[in-house]
């Protein structure tokens, strides 16, 4: 019999999730039936929206997430001992699947790229990035792009992206060491935003004339002061909103509404699993060879050790990490 560990929801998030939010709990798992397979878990991801989507989870649920896993038994013939899949088997170490909604690794993934930027730049982090720039923004050669939590997992893409599609890229982090990341990773201009003295002038000297994408990670005041910036007709893609997910007070009021109109700007929420098919393929295709051929830089903030993924979790919201968090089983 498999021991399988769970981090479950032990109580719901008052403000910033604590240690007692969590339980790690053990279970015994059947033995396959025809057609299933067991999975280990092999690499594991911690994101923003998991704060959002446990609101939907009742106490004791598993946490969600996505996992890149080896099939370690199989009665499935399409999925032999060895696979190596990406699935959204929550935080447990091991799992048992009938095969559906599983993503074998494709058969062109280099030797050279690590596993686990199935779940970062050649994945869910990356397509977020792909869409919401390409697709809601609607990115145009030679506009200029503002991007927040510019070094995060999937800010740093966003802006790349954007410089190999021949954009001015303007970006915000919160320390001086993702700065000098974001500088070396081709952003034309990168500040912290937790030293500058008017986020309002900072915005101005680095694009005077404006910006005609803004990507949103953060929301809260910094979009308030961004949205008056923006030219006419620009198009804002709102992915999350990070500020404001801990908050125990209400939210701050919005942008002004006459500056939406008379601007005549378009704003967008959206979700990455939107995107599927023949769509989703091309932009992993296209995610995969540019990181292969260096368009793309990855910076990946591993965490060893199933027992540390609340910790990993808090740290990612708190913006402990450069790059997409990783915790490795």
């Amino acid at each position: 019999m498999v021991r399988a560990k769970s981090w479950v929801l032990k109580k719901h998030f008052e403000g910033s999730p604590t240690d007692s939010d969590f339980e790690l709990k053990t279970v015994e798992l059947p033995p396959l039936k025809n057609g299933e397979v067991l999975l280990e878990a092999l690499f594991l991801t911690v994101d923003p929206y998991m704060r959002v989507a446990a609101k939907r989870l009742k106490e004791g649920d598993m946490m969600m997430g996505q996992q890149v896993s080896r099939v370690v038994e199989s009665k499935n013939s399409a999925l032999p001992t060895g696979t190596i899949v990406i699935a959204f088997s929550g935080w447990t170490t091991h799992s048992i699947s009938n095969g559906k909604g599983l993503q074998q690794l494709p058969a062109e993934w280099p030797d050279k790229l690590p596993l686990s930027l199935a779940l970062g730049t050649v994945g869910m982090t990356g397509l977020t990035a792909y869409f919401g720039l390409l697709d809601i923004c609607g990115l145009k050669r030679g506009e200029t792009v503002l991007v927040n939590a510019a070094a995060g997992a999937v800010g740093s893409v966003v802006g790349q992206i954007a410089k190999i599609k021949g954009c001015k890229v303007v970006g915000s982090a919160g320390s001086d060491e993702k700065v000098a990341y974001l500088k070396k990773i081709g952003f034309d201009v990168a500040f912290n935003y937790k030293t500058v003295g008017s986020l309002e002038e900072t915005l101005k000297k680095a694009s005077p004339d404006g910006y005609e994408c803004y990507f949103d990670n953060v929301g809260g005041e910094f979009s308030n002061v961004v949205i008056p910036q923006m030219k006419k007709f620009g198009r804002i893609a709102i992915c999350g909103a990070i500020s404001t997910y801990n908050s125990t007070r209400p939210l701050p009021p919005g942008p002004p509404p006459e500056v939406v109109i008379y601007q005549e700007l378009r704003m967008e929420g959206f979700v990455v699993t939107r995107w599927q098919g023949e769509a989703r393929q091309k932009a992993l295709n296209d995610l995969r060879t540019w990181v292969c051929e260096g368009k793309i830089q990855y910076h990946e903030y591993i965490i060893e050790g199933f027992e540390n993924m609340p910790a990993a979790f808090m740290g990612m919201l708190k913006g402990d990490n450069l790059g997409k968090t990783i915790v490795k089983a």
